[in-house]
C-alpha cells in the first residue's frame, strides 16, 4: 500500500528537534524527505548524548527516520545551486535557520517561488519572520519560559518548572505538519505554492488554550497549581497506599460516581461539592476529605475499582511500565527496526493510524551523506552536461 503523502517530495534544511519532527512525521505518511545538512557538522542532536549506540545518539534517532541524508555547504555556491536544482522537482522545503539566513544564501522564497511556483516553502524560527524579535534565536527552553508555560506549571513551593520534554518544539513541528499539508491542498486549487511561517513562540502561546482563555476573559493571571487543574475539582494526582495515581472527574456525575467508589458517599450530597463550581471554591476543603480516602487501599486497588464505574484514572507509570502496557504493544507504538551499521534499535512508533494508506517505515535514520550518490551524482551529471552546451 502506498503512503497518503507518496509522490511529495520534501527538502528538509532543519536540525535539532521541531523541523526533524515535522519532517519525519511527513516521511512516516509516506513523502520522500531528503535531509540536507553541513559537511562540517551534521545535525547537532548526532552528537547529543549519551546514549549512543555504536557513535549514534538516541537523541537523533528520535526524529529522523524514513529520511535520506546528503551533505551539501549553503555557504558556497555549488551548494546553493544544488538546492536550486532539487527545488525543481519538489514540493516542499522547510528550513529552522535564523530570520533571514536563507535570503542570505539567496534561497528565500521569492527566488525559489521563482523557481518552482509550486513549492510550499515553511521556515521554522523562534519568533516568527515579522514583529521586533524576528531575527532572535529561539531554543525551546527559553520559550517555555518566555511564552507563560513554565509560570503555570510547578508550584509555589517548586517554582516554575519546564515540561519533561522540549514539548514547544514538538508542537511547533506539529503546527508546521498542518501549515505544510493545508498549503498543498491548496496547491491542488490554486496550482501555486505558498509560505508558511512558523515560530515556536506562536505555538507555545497557542498551547496555553483555556488557560489563556480564563485570564482573557477574567484578568486573573494563574499561577502554578501542580497536579491539579484550574477549572475542575477533583482533577489531581492522589497518593494511595503504596504510590500516587491520577483522578480526572470532569462532570457531576462521575464525582458521585467516586465518592461511592471511595466509600464517602455523603460528600457527593454536601452542598458544598455539589456541582464543579462549588467543588473549585471549596478545593481546599475537599481534597484532604478525598485524599484520606485514597490512603485506605492501594493504587492497583483503586485503579480497577475506578475502570468498572468508567471514572478517569490511571496510574502514573515511569518510562519501562509505558513500554511494558498492553495498550500501547496493541496499538505498535513501540517498534524495533534493523539500522545497517549499528543494528536493532527501538523506536517510539507513530500515533498515525490510517486505514488506506499505513504509516510505514521504509527508511532507517541515515548516516550523514548517506544518499550523496543516489541524489546528488545525476544532479552534477545534469549541471555539467548543460555547462558543456
Amino acid at each position: 500500500m502506498s503512503g497518503a503523502l507518496e509522490n511529495i517530495r520534501i527538502i528538509d534544511l532543519s536540525r535539532v528537534l521541531a523541523g526533524p519532527y515535522c519532517t519525519m512525521i511527513l516521511g512516516d505518511l509516506g513523502a520522500e524527505v531528503i535531509k540536507v545538512e553541513s559537511p562540517d557538522s551534521g545535525d547537532e542532536t548526532r552528537k547529543w548524548g549519551p546514549p549512543f549506540q555504536d557513535d549514534v545518539s538516541a537523541y537523533y534517532l528520535t526524529a529522523n527516520r524514513n529520511k535520506k541524508a546528503i551533505t551539501l555547504n549553503l555557504k558556497e555556491e555549488e551548494g546553493r545551486e544544488v538546492i536550486k536544482r532539487l527545488v525543481q522537482d519538489s514540493d516542499v522545503i522547510i528550513n529552522n535557520f535564523k530570520t533571514g539566513t536563507m535570503e542570505r544564501f539567496g534561497l528565500g522564497y521569492e527566488t525559489l517561488a521563482g523557481i518552482n511556483p509550486g513549492i510550499v516553502y515553511c521556515s521554522i524560527t523562534g519568533f516568527g519572520e515579522t514583529g521586533p524579535d524576528r531575527y532572535l534565536p529561539g531554543y525551546d527552553f527559553i520559550i517555555q519560559g518566555m511564552s507563560g508555560l513554565m509560570s503555570i506549571t510547578g508550584t509555589a513551593e517548586s517554582g516554575p518548572q519546564k515540561t519533561g520534554v522540549a514539548i514547544t518544539d514538538v508542537l511547533t513541528g506539529m503546527y508546521a505538519c498542518i501549515g505544510i499539508q493545508s498549503a498543498l491542498l491548496e496547491r491542488n486549487r490554486s496550482g501555486i505554492g505558498q509560505k508558511v511561517d512558523i515560530a515556536l513562540y506562536d505555538a507555545a502561546v497557542s498551547a496555553l488554550v483555556n488557560v489563556g482563555s480564563s485570564y482573557l476573559m477574567s484578568g486573573n493571571i494563574p499561577t502554578g497549581l501542580g497536579n491539579a487543574h484550574a477549572n475542575i475539582v477533583p482533577y489531581q494526582t492522589f497518593k494511595t497506599a503504596d504510590s500516587e495515581m491520577v483522578i480526572a472527574v470532569g462532570n457531576d456525575h462521575q464525582f458521585t460516581t467516586l465518592c461511592e467508589v471511595l466509600k464517602i458517599p455523603q460528600y457527593a450530597q454536601d452542598i458544598r461539592f455539589r456541582n464543579n463550581p462549588d467543588r473549585v471554591k471549596q478545593r481546599d476543603v475537599l481534597i484532604p476529605l478525598l485524599q484520606t480516602a485514597f490512603l485506605q487501599e492501594s493504587t492497583e486497588y483503586w485503579y480497577e475499582a475506578c475502570r468498572k464505574k468508567n471514572i478517569p484514572a490511571g496510574p502514573i507509570q515511569n518510562i519501562q511500565e509505558v513500554e511494558q502496557d498492553k495498550q500501547l504493544q496493541a496499538r505498535n507504538m513501540f517498534i524495533t527496526y534493523d539500522h545497517p551499521t549499528i543494528g536493532q534499535i527501538k523506536m517510539i512508533g507513530s500515533p498515525l493510524k490510517l486505514s488506506r494508506t499505513p504509516v510505514t517505515i521504509r527508511h532507517h535514520p541515515p548516516n550523514p551523506g548517506e544518499h550523496n550518490d543516489e541524489i546528488l551524482q545525476p544532479l552534477y551529471e545534469k549541471m555539467t552536461h548543460k555547462g558543456e552546451n
